[in-house]
């Protein structure tokens, strides 16, 4: 599963994209339908799985917001976000989606 830098699952909403990189001038990859980002996997310019915890408090919020939390439910999914990334090395979309299954238990 892709997180975008919009704040949303990448799932089926992609289209194929040849992009020049590192490995050759043409080399395919996907974007996100809905933002338009392109995802550039062999030389990881865009997406990362361990972002410092600014970015990652930044791409929660938009998370929050394309999902229509409330502010009560806005502030306690960025300190579950901020709990998780305290505690180790998780992927960010992980600890997004953790935090965010959390919100939907309560």
């Amino acid at each position: 599963m892709i997180l975008c830098e919009c704040g949303e699952f990448v799932k089926n909403s992609v289209f194929k994209e040849y992009i020049p990189s590192s490995a050759s001038p043409s080399t395919r990859t996907i974007g996100h339908e809905k933002c338009g980002i392109i995802f550039n996997f062999i030389d990881d310019t865009t997406s990362k799985n361990f972002s410092s915890r600014k970015d990652l408090k930044v791409l929660a919020g938009r998370f929050a917001k394309k999902n229509n939390m409330t502010l009560e439910m806005t502030g306690r999914f960025l300190l579950e976000v901020d709990r998780l990334k305290s505690c180790g090395n998780m992927y960010d979309y992980l600890i997004i989606l953790t935090s965010f299954n959390k919100m939907q238990d309560k």
